[in-house]
Protein backbone atom coordinates (compact mmCIF):
# COMPACT_ATOMS: atom_id res chain seq x y z
CA UNK A 1 0.00 0.00 0.00
CA UNK A 2 1.15 3.37 -0.84
CA UNK A 3 2.18 5.86 2.03
CA UNK A 4 3.30 9.34 1.78
CA UNK A 5 5.09 11.32 4.67
CA UNK A 6 2.39 12.83 6.93
CA UNK A 7 2.66 16.48 6.49
CA UNK A 8 1.93 15.71 2.29
CA UNK A 9 -0.77 13.75 3.30
CA UNK A 10 -2.42 15.75 5.63
CA UNK A 11 -1.83 18.76 3.30
CA UNK A 12 -2.63 17.11 0.46
CA UNK A 13 -6.49 16.64 2.19
CA UNK A 14 -6.49 20.38 2.85
CA UNK A 15 -5.84 20.24 6.56
CA UNK A 16 -3.19 22.85 6.02
CA UNK A 17 -0.34 24.24 4.56
CA UNK A 18 2.78 21.73 5.21
CA UNK A 19 3.83 23.77 7.44
CA UNK A 20 1.61 24.21 9.69
CA UNK A 21 1.43 20.09 9.51
CA UNK A 22 4.95 20.55 10.30
CA UNK A 23 4.48 22.53 13.36
CA UNK A 24 1.74 20.70 14.76
CA UNK A 25 3.86 17.23 14.70
CA UNK A 26 6.91 19.10 16.31
CA UNK A 27 3.89 20.25 19.48
CA UNK A 28 2.97 16.90 19.93
CA UNK A 29 -0.44 17.32 18.44
CA UNK A 30 -0.97 14.91 16.17
CA UNK A 31 -1.42 10.98 16.69
CA UNK A 32 -0.91 8.02 14.36
CA UNK A 33 -2.42 4.93 15.34
CA UNK A 34 -2.28 5.91 19.20
CA UNK A 35 1.56 7.48 19.36
CA UNK A 36 2.62 11.15 18.84
CA UNK A 37 3.70 11.43 15.33
CA UNK A 38 7.27 12.15 14.54
CA UNK A 39 8.47 14.62 11.64
CA UNK A 40 8.33 13.20 8.34
CA UNK A 41 6.17 9.79 9.50
CA UNK A 42 4.77 7.96 6.67
CA UNK A 43 0.94 7.35 6.77
CA UNK A 44 -0.98 5.16 4.85
CA UNK A 45 -4.75 4.86 3.99
CA UNK A 46 -6.31 2.51 6.92
CA UNK A 47 -4.00 4.72 9.35
CA UNK A 48 -6.11 5.63 12.48
CA UNK A 49 -4.83 9.27 12.20
CA UNK A 50 -6.02 12.27 15.03
CA UNK A 51 -5.52 15.68 15.15
CA UNK A 52 -6.00 17.29 19.30
CA UNK A 53 -7.79 13.93 19.37
CA UNK A 54 -10.39 15.01 16.43
CA UNK A 55 -10.10 11.74 13.88
CA UNK A 56 -8.79 12.40 10.74
CA UNK A 57 -9.47 9.49 7.82
CA UNK A 58 -6.26 9.33 5.53
CA UNK A 59 -7.68 9.09 2.16
CA UNK A 60 -6.12 7.63 -1.20
CA UNK A 61 -5.68 10.71 -3.86
CA UNK A 62 -7.66 8.88 -6.03
CA UNK A 63 -10.75 9.29 -3.45
CA UNK A 64 -10.56 13.09 -2.78
CA UNK A 65 -12.31 15.71 -5.45
CA UNK A 66 -9.52 18.77 -6.35
CA UNK A 67 -11.00 21.92 -6.23
CA UNK A 68 -10.35 25.39 -6.71
CA UNK A 69 -11.41 28.36 -6.77
CA UNK A 70 -11.16 31.59 -8.49
CA UNK A 71 -12.27 35.01 -6.29
CA UNK A 72 -12.21 38.82 -7.57
CA UNK A 73 -10.70 40.14 -4.07
CA UNK A 74 -12.17 43.81 -3.38
CA UNK A 75 -9.55 46.11 -1.53
CA UNK A 76 -9.95 46.19 2.10
CA UNK A 77 -10.27 42.41 2.51
CA UNK A 78 -6.82 40.76 4.06
CA UNK A 79 -5.80 37.55 3.38
CA UNK A 80 -6.19 35.81 6.59
CA UNK A 81 -8.40 33.69 8.13
CA UNK A 82 -8.45 35.87 11.50
CA UNK A 83 -7.60 39.56 12.00
CA UNK A 84 -7.04 41.09 15.16
CA UNK A 85 -7.89 44.68 13.86
CA UNK A 86 -11.83 42.65 13.03
CA UNK A 87 -11.22 43.74 9.16
CA UNK A 88 -13.03 41.45 6.87
CA UNK A 89 -10.88 38.43 5.39
CA UNK A 90 -11.35 36.71 2.15
CA UNK A 91 -12.13 33.33 3.63
CA UNK A 92 -15.19 34.97 4.88
CA UNK A 93 -16.87 35.20 1.36
CA UNK A 94 -15.73 31.04 0.62
CA UNK A 95 -18.39 28.36 0.68
CA UNK A 96 -17.90 25.98 3.36
CA UNK A 97 -15.98 22.34 3.63
CA UNK A 98 -16.25 19.81 5.45
CA UNK A 99 -13.42 17.55 6.90
CA UNK A 100 -11.03 20.02 5.46
CA UNK A 101 -10.57 23.60 4.43
CA UNK A 102 -9.94 26.48 1.48
CA UNK A 103 -5.71 27.10 1.14
CA UNK A 104 -5.50 30.62 -0.46
CA UNK A 105 -2.78 29.89 -3.43
CA UNK A 106 -0.38 33.36 -2.47
CA UNK A 107 -1.68 36.30 -1.19
CA UNK A 108 -3.10 39.96 -1.70
CA UNK A 109 -2.25 42.36 0.48
CA UNK A 110 -5.48 45.20 1.91
CA UNK A 111 -5.00 47.33 -1.30
CA UNK A 112 -4.32 45.13 -3.89
CA UNK A 113 -7.54 43.77 -5.63
CA UNK A 114 -8.23 40.94 -8.19
CA UNK A 115 -7.36 37.47 -8.64
CA UNK A 116 -6.73 35.16 -5.85
CA UNK A 117 -7.13 31.34 -6.21
CA UNK A 118 -8.38 28.97 -3.21
CA UNK A 119 -7.98 25.03 -3.35
CA UNK A 120 -8.52 22.27 -0.74
CA UNK A 121 -5.85 20.57 -2.12
CA UNK A 122 -2.72 21.50 0.00
CA UNK A 123 0.02 19.65 -1.87
CA UNK A 124 -1.56 21.94 -5.38
CA UNK A 125 -1.18 24.76 -3.44
CA UNK A 126 2.44 24.10 -2.52
CA UNK A 127 3.60 23.59 -6.09
CA UNK A 128 1.94 26.49 -7.71
CA UNK A 129 3.41 28.99 -4.78
CA UNK A 130 6.94 27.60 -4.65
CA UNK A 131 9.25 29.58 -6.28
CA UNK A 132 11.27 26.83 -8.25
CA UNK A 133 7.85 26.24 -10.16
CA UNK A 134 8.50 30.23 -11.56
CA UNK A 135 4.62 30.21 -11.66
CA UNK A 136 3.96 33.67 -13.68
CA UNK A 137 1.70 36.26 -11.73
CA UNK A 138 0.31 39.49 -13.60
CA UNK A 139 -0.91 42.38 -12.68
CA UNK A 140 -2.71 45.61 -14.01
CA UNK A 141 -0.85 48.42 -12.45
CA UNK A 142 -1.44 52.10 -12.73
CA UNK A 143 1.11 54.80 -12.22
CA UNK A 144 1.32 58.33 -11.40
CA UNK A 145 3.51 60.13 -13.32
CA UNK A 146 5.53 59.61 -16.78
CA UNK A 147 8.24 56.16 -16.69
CA UNK A 148 11.04 56.47 -19.17
CA UNK A 149 12.60 53.98 -21.17
CA UNK A 150 15.56 53.90 -19.05
CA UNK A 151 13.46 52.92 -16.35
CA UNK A 152 11.35 50.15 -17.80
CA UNK A 153 14.68 48.93 -19.02
CA UNK A 154 16.59 48.90 -15.41
CA UNK A 155 12.67 47.55 -14.31
CA UNK A 156 13.20 44.03 -16.27
CA UNK A 157 17.04 43.57 -15.52
CA UNK A 158 16.46 43.99 -12.03
CA UNK A 159 16.96 46.16 -9.18
CA UNK A 160 18.48 45.27 -5.24
CA UNK A 161 15.54 46.19 -3.05
CA UNK A 162 16.28 45.30 0.91
CA UNK A 163 15.22 41.32 0.40
CA UNK A 164 17.72 40.58 -2.78
CA UNK A 165 17.58 41.21 -6.80
CA UNK A 166 14.18 41.79 -8.20
CA UNK A 167 12.76 42.37 -11.76
CA UNK A 168 9.70 42.00 -13.73
CA UNK A 169 9.98 39.49 -16.45
CA UNK A 170 7.77 41.78 -18.85
CA UNK A 171 6.32 44.88 -19.09
CA UNK A 172 3.44 46.04 -21.19
CA UNK A 173 2.09 49.80 -21.79
CA UNK A 174 -1.66 49.21 -21.26
CA UNK A 175 -2.06 53.48 -21.96
CA UNK A 176 -3.45 55.81 -19.72
CA UNK A 177 -4.73 59.76 -19.83
CA UNK A 178 -3.67 62.29 -18.13
CA UNK A 179 -0.78 61.81 -15.07
CA UNK A 180 -1.75 58.05 -14.80
CA UNK A 181 -0.69 55.21 -16.98
CA UNK A 182 -1.47 51.90 -17.33
CA UNK A 183 1.08 48.85 -17.46
CA UNK A 184 1.24 45.33 -17.64
CA UNK A 185 3.54 43.73 -15.43
CA UNK A 186 4.95 39.58 -14.82
CA UNK A 187 6.40 38.40 -12.09
CA UNK A 188 7.80 34.25 -11.35
CA UNK A 189 7.42 34.59 -7.42
CA UNK A 190 5.47 36.22 -4.95
CA UNK A 191 7.26 38.13 -2.64
CA UNK A 192 5.17 40.67 0.08
CA UNK A 193 4.56 43.76 -1.72
CA UNK A 194 6.70 43.37 -4.44
CA UNK A 195 5.09 45.11 -7.60
CA UNK A 196 4.54 48.12 -5.55
CA UNK A 197 8.09 48.39 -4.06
CA UNK A 198 10.20 47.58 -7.38
CA UNK A 199 8.22 50.99 -8.87
CA UNK A 200 8.40 52.83 -5.39
CA UNK A 201 12.49 52.04 -5.56
CA UNK A 202 12.37 54.63 -8.74
CA UNK A 203 10.03 57.01 -6.86
CA UNK A 204 6.65 56.20 -8.91
CA UNK A 205 3.63 55.99 -6.74
CA UNK A 206 1.08 53.17 -7.38
CA UNK A 207 -2.24 54.00 -7.68
CA UNK A 208 -4.08 50.97 -8.32
CA UNK A 209 -3.10 47.35 -8.34
CA UNK A 210 -4.76 44.14 -9.70
CA UNK A 211 -4.07 40.62 -10.10
CA UNK A 212 -5.41 39.76 -13.48
CA UNK A 213 -3.66 36.64 -14.05
CA UNK A 214 -2.13 33.48 -11.83
CA UNK A 215 -0.22 30.73 -14.04
CA UNK A 216 -2.74 29.79 -17.23
CA UNK A 217 -6.09 31.20 -14.63
CA UNK A 218 -7.04 34.53 -16.03
CA UNK A 219 -9.88 36.92 -13.84
CA UNK A 220 -12.78 36.68 -15.79
CA UNK A 221 -14.87 39.85 -15.83
CA UNK A 222 -17.63 37.45 -15.27
CA UNK A 223 -16.75 37.11 -11.52
CA UNK A 224 -17.35 41.07 -9.84
CA UNK A 225 -15.54 41.70 -6.62
CA UNK A 226 -16.42 39.80 -3.81
CA UNK A 227 -17.49 36.98 -5.78
CA UNK A 228 -15.78 33.69 -7.00
CA UNK A 229 -16.18 30.91 -9.55
CA UNK A 230 -15.43 27.42 -9.39
CA UNK A 231 -13.11 25.80 -11.89
CA UNK A 232 -13.95 23.32 -14.37
CA UNK A 233 -12.89 20.30 -13.90
CA UNK A 234 -10.29 20.57 -17.26
CA UNK A 235 -9.40 23.63 -15.80
CA UNK A 236 -8.40 21.87 -12.54
CA UNK A 237 -6.71 19.02 -13.99
CA UNK A 238 -4.69 21.66 -16.44
CA UNK A 239 -3.75 23.38 -13.79
CA UNK A 240 -1.96 20.59 -11.61
CA UNK A 241 -0.47 19.45 -14.56
CA UNK A 242 1.04 22.43 -15.34
CA UNK A 243 3.42 22.11 -11.84
CA UNK A 244 3.54 18.15 -12.88
CA UNK A 245 0.47 16.93 -10.56
CA UNK A 246 -2.36 14.12 -11.61
CA UNK A 247 -5.48 15.47 -10.79
CA UNK A 248 -8.76 13.89 -12.26
CA UNK A 249 -11.93 13.98 -10.35
CA UNK A 250 -13.98 11.17 -11.37
CA UNK A 251 -16.87 12.09 -9.28
CA UNK A 252 -18.12 15.26 -11.21
CA UNK A 253 -20.80 14.89 -14.27
CA UNK A 254 -19.40 17.64 -17.02
CA UNK A 255 -21.90 20.10 -17.84
CA UNK A 256 -22.80 19.03 -21.12
CA UNK A 257 -23.72 15.34 -19.34
CA UNK A 258 -25.46 17.17 -16.68
CA UNK A 259 -28.18 19.22 -18.98
CA UNK A 260 -28.18 16.16 -21.02
CA UNK A 261 -29.29 14.09 -17.86
CA UNK A 262 -31.52 17.14 -16.51
CA UNK A 263 -33.59 17.72 -19.72
CA UNK A 264 -33.87 13.50 -19.93
CA UNK A 265 -35.03 13.75 -16.34
CA UNK A 266 -37.26 16.55 -16.81
CA UNK A 267 -39.25 14.83 -20.30
CA UNK A 268 -39.69 11.65 -18.32
CA UNK A 269 -41.36 13.68 -14.96
CA UNK A 270 -43.45 15.47 -17.82
CA UNK A 271 -44.13 12.39 -19.66
CA UNK A 272 -45.28 10.48 -16.38
CA UNK A 273 -47.17 13.33 -15.31
CA UNK A 274 -49.44 13.72 -18.56
CA UNK A 275 -49.92 10.20 -18.27
CA UNK A 276 -51.65 10.50 -14.68
CA UNK A 277 -53.74 13.32 -15.79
Amino acid sequence: METERIQKALARMGLGSRREIERWVEEGLIRVNGNIATPGQAVKAGDKVSYKNKRIEIKPIEMLRTRVLAYHKPEGEVTTRKDEEGRKTVFESLPRLQSARWISIGRLDINTTGLLLFTNDGELANRLMHPSREVEREYAVRILGEVSDDVLKELQEGVLLEDGMAHFDKIVDAGGQGANHWYHVVLKEGRTREVRRLWEHFGYRVSRLMRIRYGDIELSRAIRQGNFKELSDTEVTKLAASVDLVRINKDKIDESRRQKYTSATKKKNLGSFKKKR
